[in-house]
């Protein structure tokens, strides 16, 4: 096609000025009408002579203004036989072109092309690769089923062509030959067989879209190319890249079992039984065999993530779509950050990408929650992908977020674009039936979008109105009532037919007004539309129903209307209607039941996403765009029970990874237990193992040696210590956990071998009984860094390769060196041990045993003395004076095995943040064993800020100490989840704070207070009647009860029947103002209202305070 463009760009002036010239020659000759109609025909026979002359120049500029008329789009087809007698030219440019126009006409001439398969034929053998491929590429494309052995013994010679091109094209030909004739089918596997198994990136992409075109159902040839495919993946072209992750996405959905079990995470996470001992222990875990990922599936995941990086769209779609399929759930979100930097692409791509982004946001809300901000709507965004956009925001709103929500749905609503305005109100429906809290507040202000000047904005309203008033009728019949005033001026249909079916629906709540809409609907019948009518004829009836004398001349003259309506539906609708309400002697059996038909309990509708049930399809896929399954998907399987052999994917031994077996025969030790993807390393380990026990007293005695090298960094340790490591090891994730256990014996024999060569060797050297035991330690602490090492570099190896002598002489230094500290310093490089083990948790900080246990109680000592500082700035109002703080159960002392944790909020000021909440943790130890470091470990979700506290180093049984923390719950009563850890255990917990919690108290004064309340009014203020004894009833009783529920201050009043309360959100400073009316004449009741822009937290502190008040 470049030569296309050069022709479009030079050649251009020459076809206008050969044109110009034919034109006047004709005008000259005939006259202007008959040049005009001969251009053409002189113009091809020009093209004719060129094609036909002996100079390559003039036969190149004919090709180009051929192929440049193929480009306009004009019929160049009776030139065939003029160009194909250059099939044979020399000229590499000229025969480039001619392939060119082949290609595009062989089908439509294919007498023709027929006759110059000799010439392709000989061509597939021109030494240039360029021509060779082009060849084939004409070829496969004559449509003539006569050649399909030509084309069969072309695509098998090209398959084994010494270019990566060559071979490319023949993947490309494979297609076109199956699509001709599908009876070829065997014949084309052995030829895609044979190409699967080729290493150049070029064929990859072409040769797994053939296998996806021919047979995608062979999943057997993938088994011995799929760890290949996986390593070439980063290489291979972009839309290569597409198609094999779109096929490996299929095949590890029908070779590996499904990460997303129940508590298929970890081994350490798993929580035991306080009564458990170690052996029913170890039998636990030898039965239930927890979910271990495979490595390949692990390879698969782990090669693809770098192409979230790519510049290719569709690459970073298909990467993301394989993790959503494949990934387990907590490894999902990193394909997040990638999805929203597409939205910064063409809007093509952006709608598509927000449609995949639609179906995940339904059911994993926390992936995108932390960038809601992208997906607000700007201006320039299309209606398409405004309602995307609005679809994703109604998707993730949850009780924290959704006061942000609203206030941008607020501003949608006045959009100019009608249809974008109307998906915004059905979005504020959608929040108001997910969210109870917010249910009233969107009520409310649909109500008010009732008066605006916008008619679709008004229709759009009154249907979700309609829709909601179905959760909770009985509150709101002055809704009712306001809808039915507005009925004269809505004129669009949909409306005006919900509020009639309102009307039917709620007759008997609104006796008078549900007749009166019944006789406006009467005078205009006849000019409504279709859905109005029928709404009109069901009203009628069930007025007729529940008040049938006022309403009964109405009906039967709403019955005669629709009784000669043109429209049939509404003719049979009221022929029904009429023999099921009038009682007559044919209907006399069905008019008992006519109440129970008209006027039955509907249940409430559900307002759910357009995108819910799209997740049939996979992500990225066309029949996912269009919610329809298109010709050629192909639907993903559903994960095995059992996990197929993973030894098919093994590939035979590679004969030179012998000879370097003996190289790496002294680190087999190091190299037992871990597996790894290539089979180069599977082969040095067979071929270590058998060197290892023909010499084995030379080979452990080196290895032991090495061992002792690396465990002197760590020093020795105690013989507690040693069996944590060895649990700890146990239950860490890896490729250990990949290993047999046919595997595990020989190499627990060899360590005993070791062990006893070792202690030979000491006592032939005479040294110390007390380095004999410190050895003895080392040796077991020096064999698992050597386990986990396994997969170190070339240096490594190479460096234990050194004499034995010198290394056992070094390691007697480093022991004697190691032997002088103190036992203090020895749970340090245990931990350390440790924590490579176990990479999902954050390093704990260290600090000494003394200080540790001063700061714990000092920071207690100074929360209590900088409260009068803190308090005279900012808040007057200190922890409450009523009783004592409630305490909450942070872990029990059966599920923390000993180790008990009670919370409590303190309501002081906290030291680490402004914007975080004080917690103080009482721990105690109700074990007969003193537990070490205790500290916090993983925390959830990932944001979370927690200022944790220093690690205990050691508490004695039967000891409780208090420690401080501080949260940033940022104002949501969402749970702060994280690990409470001691030296062997790791618990899983959770700080689950009131609304009240959250809040602190603000000083005003009441004419500030009423300034503000007065701006928070509207959506941001909720308010209930509370039911509560207000008679002898003191104002400290009352101040006494709400600040049980929440940390407020108290605002004086000059009323004595007016209670008012300020404060602050810790985090937003976002102010909340409470106020109680007791004035009730009957003594038995007040008003309770709640000012606040965090609505959610309004609506749940107003439930918190109401039944604090109400109880005796």
């Amino acid at each position: 096609m470049s030569t296309t463009a050069l022709y479009n760009d030079q050649g251009g002036g020459a076809e206008t000025a050969v044109e110009a010239g034919q034109e006047s020659t004709a005008t000259a000759g005939a006259g202007a009408a008959f040049g005009l109609f001969s251009a053409d025909f002189k113009k091809n026979e020009d093209l004719k002579e060129m094609l036909e002359s002996n100079k390559e120049s003039l036969k190149l500029e004919a090709m180009k203004r051929v192929v440049g008329l193929i480009a306009k789009g004009k019929n160049a087809s009776e030139l065939f036989p003029a160009v194909v007698k250059n099939v044979a030219s020399k000229n590499i440019e000229l025969k480039k072109l001619v392939y060119v126009y082949l290609v595009r006409y062989a089908e439509e001439q294919q007498d023709l092309a027929l006759l110059s398969i000799s010439t392709f034929q000989r061509a597939l053998k021109d030494p240039n690769q360029l021509i060779r491929a082009s060849a084939l590429r004409v070829l496969s494309s004559i449509r003539v089923p006569i050649i399909v052995p030509i084309m069969m013994l072309a695509i098998k010679e090209a398959a084994a062509d010494l270019s990566p091109y060559v071979r490319k094209t023949s993947a490309h030909a494979i297609q076109k030959l199956y699509s001709l004739d599908p009876e070829q089918k065997e014949h084309l596997i052995e030829v895609i067989e044979k190409l699967l198994k080729d290493k150049s990136t070029l064929v990859a992409g072409s040769v797994v879209m053939a296998f996806e075109e021919v047979c995608p159902d062979r999943i057997d040839l993938i088994h011995k190319n799929y760890r290949k495919l996986c390593n070439l993946l980063v290489d291979v072209e972009e839309w290569g890249q597409v198609v094999i992750i779109s096929m490996l996405t299929r095949y590890a959905r029908t070779q590996f079992v499904s990460p997303w079990k129940e508590g298929a995470l970890f081994v350490e996470n798993d929580d035991k039984t306080f009564y458990d001992s170690d052996s029913e222990e170890k039998k636990d875990l030898a039965e239930e065999k927890p979910y271990m990922m495979d490595p390949d599936h692990r390879l698969l995941l782990r090669n693809t993530k770098p192409l979230l990086q790519s510049r290719n769209t569709a690459v970073v779609m298909a990467v993301a779509q394989l993790y959503w399929h494949l990934a387990p759930k907590q490894e999902v979100n990193m394909v997040t950050k990638s999805l929203v930097r597409l939205l910064r692409s063409h809007r093509e791509v952006q709608y598509v990408v927000l449609q995949n982004i639609a179906t995940m946001s339904i059911q994993r809300k926390g992936m995108f929650e932390p960038f809601m901000k992208s997906f607000y709507v700007r201006s320039t965004d299309t209606t398409d992908i405004k309602t995307l956009k609005l679809e994703i925001l109604t998707n993730l709103a949850n009780e924290a977020n959704i006061s942000t929500i609203l206030r941008e749905f607020q501003t949608y609503v006045k959009s100019q674009d009608k249809a974008f305005a109307a998906a915004t109100i059905h979005a504020i429906g959608r929040c108001a039936t997910n969210i109870a809290e917010v249910t009233d507040t969107c009520l409310n202000g649909l109500v008010l979008l009732l008066s605006n000047r916008d008619e679709g904005v008004v229709a759009e309203s009154v249907v979700v109105i309609r829709k909601l008033l179905l959760t909770q009728p009985t509150q709101h019949s002055e809704i009712i009532k306001h809808m039915a005033k507005l009925f004269d001026k809505i004129t669009v249909p949909m409306a005006r037919a919900s509020i009639l079916w309102l009307m039917g629906e709620y007759c008997e709540r609104v006796p008078k007004i549900a007749p009166d809409v019944l006789r406006k609907i009467a005078k205009t019948f006849t000019t409504e539309e279709d859905i109005v009518k029928l709404q009109a004829v069901n009203l009628a009836a069930k007025l007729y129903l529940t008040n049938s004398k006022q309403t009964k001349l109405l009906t039967q003259y709403i019955l005669n209307l629709g009784k000669y309506d043109q429209n049939y539906d509404i003719r049979d609708r009221t022929r029904f209607i009429r023999q099921l309400i009038v009682p007559g002697c044919k209907s006399g059996a069905l008019n008992k039941y006519a109440r129970r038909i008209l006027l039955a309990p509907k249940p409430a509708p559900m307002l759910q996403s357009a995108f819910k049930d799209r997740d049939r399809f996979q992500l990225g896929t066309l029949s996912h765009s269009l919610n329809s399954k298109a010709t050629g998907y192909q639907e993903l399987s559903d994960w095995p029970a059992v996990a197929p052999d993973q030894s098919v994917r093994n590939v035979e031994v590679i004969e030179p990874v012998k000879e370097w077996a003996p190289l790496v025969g002294k680190t087999k030790s190091a190299q037992s237990d871990d597996k790894f993807y290539s089979d180069e390393d599977e082969d040095k380990k067979d071929d270590a193992s058998g060197s290892s026990d023909d010499d084995d007293g030379s080979s452990s005695s080196g290895s032991n040696s090495s061992s002792e090298g690396s465990s002197s960094e760590s020093g020795s340790s105690s013989d507690k210590e040693d069996e944590s490591s060895d649990e700890s090891d146990k239950s860490s994730t890896g490729s250990e956990k990949s290993s047999s256990e046919s595997e595990k014996s020989p190499h627990e024999s060899e360590q005993k071998k070791k062990k006893m060569t070792k202690k030979k060797s000491k006592k032939a050297q005479a040294e110390k009984r007390q380095q004999n035991t410190s050895d003895s330690d080392s040796d077991k602490d020096s064999d698992e860094p050597m386990q986990e090492g396994s997969s170190s570099s070339d240096e490594s190896s190479s460096s234990e390769s050194v004499s034995d002598l010198d290394s056992v002489s070094a390691a007697k230094q480093q022991r004697k060196n190691n032997l002088q500290p103190k036992p203090k310093v020895e749970s340090t490089p245990e931990k350390e041990v440790s924590l490579l083990d176990l990479d999902d948790f954050f390093p704990a900080p260290t600090n000494t045993t003394k200080s540790t246990v001063l700061s714990s109680s000092l920071r207690s000592d100074l929360e209590g003395l900088s409260l009068s500082a803190v308090s005279a700035t900012t808040t007057p109002v200190t922890s409450p004076s009523f009783g004592p703080v409630k305490s909450y159960e942070l872990l029990h002392h059966m599920t923390g095995k000993g180790l008990s944790a009670k919370y409590h909020f303190p309501r002081q000021p906290c030291l680490y943040g402004r914007s975080m909440v004080a917690v103080q943790v009482t721990l105690t130890n109700g074990c007969e064993r003193p537990l070490e470091e205790i500290h916090v470990g993983e925390r959830s979700p990932v944001g979370l800020k927690i200022h944790c506290f220093n690690t205990i180093e050691r508490l004695d049984p039967e000891a409780s100490v208090t420690v401080s923390m501080g949260v940033d719950f940022k104002d949501s009563t969402q749970a702060a989840n994280f690990q409470l850890c001691t030296k062997e255990e790791h618990f899983g917990v959770s700080i689950q704070p009131a609304v009240g919690e959250l809040l602190t108290p603000y000083s005003l004064s009441e004419t500030d207070f009423c300034k503000e309340q007065s701006k928070l009014r509207g959506m941001n203020e909720t308010s209930a009647t509370i039911a509560m004894a207000t008679t002898g009833i003191s104002n400290q009783a009352v101040a006494k009860r709400v600040l049980s529920v929440a940390n407020v201050g108290m605002v004086a009043s000059s009323e004595s029947h007016i209670h008012r309360f300020a404060g602050r959100t810790v985090s937003s400073e976002v102010l909340v103002l409470v106020v109680l009316d007791l004035k009730d004449e009957a003594g038995d009741g007040g008003k309770l209202t709640v000012n606040s822009e965090k609505s959610v937290m309004a609506s749940m502190l107003l439930r918190d305070l109401k039944q604090a008040l109400t109880q005796a």
